[in-house]
C-alpha cells in the first residue's frame, strides 16, 4: 500500500489489449528500463532476482539494459545475459550520457504495458515489483519509491531531504522521494514525458503536470554491495538549477510571457514611474523660486530607472520571443492529454477497461 498519496482515484485493472504496436506484437506486462554504468559486478546477480519474482509471480517481462557508456566488462556481461534469455534486451551508447538519456532510450524501446525504472547497483530490491503493481492497479498512473530508511552516509541524505521537501513544495508533488530510483509508470503516461538533461528525478511532476495520477511506496533500501556511487555534492546545484527548470517548464512551458512578461512589465513601470518623477522633480526644480535645481546626470536614481526600463524591455522580448517559439512548435505536441473518449470509433486507452 501506498504510504502517501497525491490524489485518490478509483481502482483500476491494469488491461494490455490496446498495448501493441508495431515494433511491439506482444506486449508483456512489465518492461524493466536499467540503467547500467560501470556495474558488471551486480549485474548477474540483478538478473537472478528480477528471473526469480517474475517466475514466481508469473510475469512476462522484457528487461532492458541501457549501458550508459561502462568503462568496465558491463557491456559484455549484458550480451552474455541477452544471448541466454530472449527476455533480456540491451543498448549501449558510445560514451556516457547521463541517466536521463539512459531512461530515454530505455523507455523508447519498452513494451510492456506497465514500464519500471530500477537502478543496476542492487540497492533497489526487485522484490518490490509486485508491490508497485499492486500500487498501480488501484487507479494510479505513477507510482514513485519512497527510501524510508536509507543506508547512505549522513552527506547524502539529509542534503537528499532539503531537496525533495523543496522539489514537493515548489511544484506541488508530494512526494517524500523524487530521486528514487526505483518508480512504476503506466506506458502512457512515459510516452507523453520527454526527458533531457538531469531531469530523470523529475519524471513524477512532468507526468503530474500532464494530469497523471501520483502515488508513493515506502521500500526496502538495501546498502551498496559493489562499486561506489557515481554521485557527487556538485548534483545539489544542477538539482536547484533543474528544478527551476521544471517549475518554469510545468507552470509557465506553454504561456512564457505570462512570467518572462510579467516581470518585464513591472520593472519597466518602476522604471517609468521613476523617471516621471525625476522629470517633474526637475522641472520643478527650475520653475519654482528657492528651489535648489536637481541635477539628474549626479543622481543614482537615474542609472536605477534606465537600468529597470531596460531591463523590463529585456524580459518582455525574451517573452515574446518564447511566445513565437511555441507557436511554431504547436503541432508537434498537444496542450492536453486525453485519458478517455467515448461515442466514437477511437480505440481506449489501455490504462482503463470497460
Amino acid at each position: 500500500m501506498p504510504a502517501r498519496q497525491t490524489l485518490a482515484p478509483a481502482a483500476m485493472h491494469i488491461s494490455s489489449a490496446n498495448s501493441t504496436d508495431k515494433n511491439c506484437p506482444t506486449a508483456p506486462l512489465l518492461s524493466l528500463v536499467i540503467p547500467v554504468y560501470n556495474e558488471t559486478e551486480s549485474l548477474a546477480d540483478l538478473y537472478r532476482q528480477v528471473s526469480t519474482v517474475a517466475a514466481e509471480r508469473g510475469y512476462t517481462m522484457q528487461i532492458i539494459f541501457v549501458d550508459d557508456g561502462s568503462s568496465d566488462a558491463s557491456w559484455q556481461q549484458i550480451r552474455r545475459l541477452a544471448a541466454d534469455d530472449a527476455r533480456v534486451e540491451g543498448i549501449r551508447f558510445r560514451r556516457n550520457f547521463g541517466k536521463a538519456a539512459a531512461l530515454n532510450a530505455g523507455f523508447q524501446a519498452a513494451c510492456g504495458t506497465l514500464v519500471m525504472t530500477l537502478d543496476a547497483d542492487l540497492q533497489d530490491d526487485p522484490a518490490e515489483i509486485p508491490n508497485f503493481i499492486e500500487v498501480i492497479e488501484q487507479g494510479y498512473d505513477v507510482v514513485s519509491g519512497w527510501k524510508k530508511i536509507r543506508h547512505d552516509p549522513w552527506h547524502k541524505v539529509l542534503p537528499s531531504r532539503v531537496f525533495n521537501t523543496m522539489v514537493s513544495r515548489l511544484t506541488g508533488v508530494k512526494l517524500h522521494d523524487h530521486n528514487c530510483g526505483i518508480k512504476c509508470y503506466r506506458r502512457e503516461a512515459i510516452q507523453e514525458v520527454r526527458l533531457y538533461g538531469e531531469l530523470h528525478r523529475f519524471v513524477p511532476v512532468l507526468a503530474h503536470a500532464r494530469g497523471f495520477r501520483i502515488g508513493e511506496l515506502v521500500i526496502q533500501h538495501r546498502p551498496r554491495q559493489h562499486g561506489r556511487s557515481k554521485y557527487g555534492v556538485e548534483r545539489l546545484a544542477k538539482g536547484f538549477l533543474d528544478l527551476l527548470t521544471v517549475k518554469f517548464l510545468t507552470g509557465f512551458g506553454n504561456r512564457p510571457q505570462h512570467l518572462l512578461g510579467g516581470i518585464g512589465l513591472g520593472a519597466f513601470f518602476l522604471g517609468a514611474f521613476g523617471m516621471i518623477y525625476l522629470a517633474t522633480l526637475w522641472v520643478l526644480s527650475r520653475t519654482v523660486p528657492g528651489m535648489t535645481p536637481v541635477h539628474l546626470h549626479q543622481s543614482a536614481a537615474l542609472y536605477y530607472c534606465l537600468g529597470f526600463l531596460l531591463m523590463g524591455g529585456q524580459f518582455m522580448s525574451i517573452g515574446f520571443l518564447g511566445e513565437l517559439i511555441i507557436s511554431f512548435q504547436a503541432g508537434d505536441r498537444e496542450a492536453y492529454a486525453v485519458i478517455e473518449r467515448v461515442g466514437s470509433d477511437d480505440e481506449q486507452p489501455a490504462s482503463m477497461e470497460n
